[in-house]
């Protein structure tokens, strides 16, 4: 029949087929079971680890979504300590802008007024202008509210706009604040404006702790390095260091030794840290004081 092409619908009532060949189901349908059990089950484990990545993606997101709100938030309170500093910051360039302003003014209602002399007071003007300009311009990025951003950053320079902001107030506070860059650039993949937070959280806390300490030796050290395939942050303190039993907790939220403390500024500076994939440690100095040091993943 098969040879011929004879259908079974061809054949007379009553006729017996004999020597049938089995069909494939009929051969192997335990096996073929198996087989399409194991795919269901297969396409149940994909699919759920799908929807665990999906589910993770978005937990990611809104994690650094609320990072974000919080780090922000810091920030201002961050500034908020700052504000006679900064006042002060601004206040030298625009007074000195005015008495150059004025004296030109006085100048030029002579009779043969000095063109030279007018012309370095102009190059003063334009000089005080671009300091108080730059002033402005490092507090807008630190207070201004965007998202996390992933980019190419150059750590040297994300540091000393950090330190730029502080200045005046370790000069307040008759604090030596001493910044040693590394001699190559160090380059790392991160959010400038929340490692900017990072530095200034830091340099924050070791100024309250040489204020507190009233120690003769007033100073705060900040430097980076390489070590590895690491850039270093490193922040030094002459204050009275770190209790033993406070080094555990020292990251932890709500922990604080300041009166006033809301005990959510260093659990910032580890989350930030730990987002850009690097590690935060505290420790005290042989001679004094803590040391605060940054890690973070060098792009090669």
């Amino acid at each position: 029949m098969q040879r011929w092409g004879i259908g079974e619908s061809s054949l007379p009532p009553g006729s017996e087929i004999l020597f049938r060949e089995p069909a494939l189901w009929d051969r192997y349908h335990w096996q073929m079971l198996l087989i399409a059990a194991v795919i269901l089950i297969q396409a149940g484990f994909i699919g759920g680890l799908l929807s665990e990545r999906h589910r993770r993606q978005l937990a990611e997101i809104e994690s650094r979504q609320r990072l974000t709100e919080l780090a922000h938030a810091n920030r201002y309170s961050a500034v908020g300590e700052l504000t006679t500093s900064i006042a002060h910051e601004l206040n030298q360039p625009l007074g000195s802008i005015l008495t150059n302003a004025e004296t030109a003014e006085l100048m030029l209602k002579a009779t043969s007024p000095d063109i030279n002399e007018i012309r370095q007071i102009l190059a003063d003007i334009r000089r005080d202008d671009q300091r108080a300009s730059e002033v402005i311009r490092r507090l807008r990025s630190v207070l201004r509210k965007r998202p996390f951003e992933i980019k190419d950053t150059e750590l040297n320079d994300t540091v000393r706009e950090a330190i730029g902001l502080v200045t005046a107030l370790a000069d307040g506070r008759r604090i030596t604040l001493a910044y040693a860059p590394a001699a190559a650039e160090l380059h790392v993949k991160g959010d400038p404006v929340q490692l900017q937070q990072v530095v200034l959280n830091l340099i924050i806390n070791a100024l309250d702790a040489v204020s507190d300490a009233d120690m003769k030796k007033r100073e705060v050290g900040v430097s980076t390095g390489r070590a590895g395939g690491h850039a270093e942050i490193r922040i030094a303190d002459t204050g009275s260091g770190i209790a033993v039993g406070d080094l555990a907790n020292i990251f932890n939220p709500f922990f604080t030794t300041k009166p006033q403390g809301m005990g959510m500024g260093l659990a910032i500076v580890k989350t930030i840290v730990e987002a850009h994939h690097g590690t935060i440690a505290a420790e005290n100095q042989p001679s004094g004081g803590a040391l605060f040091t940054i890690r973070l993943p060098i792009i090669h």
